[in-house]
């Protein structure tokens, strides 16, 4: 595991970004553009994904994230998880959330 670094992602859609408030600190990788993100040969590879850093993936609800996790698995990330509940359980235990001006 990278030492020290977390990445945190929201794989909702764009509209889901910007609308209804993201987790401070995530980047924003669309569910339909987490697997070319995410692998180090695609040429649409996004440096802060690395199949060794801790990865914690979110939706709104957690069904698209869970899967979204067992995806990265297959592609080698072994530090995985998703955030169980989404960011309606985040919102809803008081945490905080920032509002995105526009998508990623």
């Amino acid at each position: 595991m990278t030492a020290g670094t977390l990445l945190l992602v929201d794989i909702r859609e764009a509209h889901e970004w910007v609308g209804a408030g993201a987790i401070p600190g995530a980047v924003h990788a669309p569910r339909g553009m987490l697997e070319f993100y995410a692998d180090p040969t695609s040429a649409y590879h996004r440096p802060e994904f690395d199949p060794e850093r801790r990865t914690i993936l979110y939706c709104a609800s957690g069904s698209r994230s869970a899967l979204a996790a067992d995806t990265l698995r297959h592609l080698g990330y072994v530090w995985v998880a998703h955030l169980d509940g989404g960011i309606k359980a985040w919102r809803a235990a008081g945490q905080p959330i920032e509002s995105p001006t526009e998508a990623e």
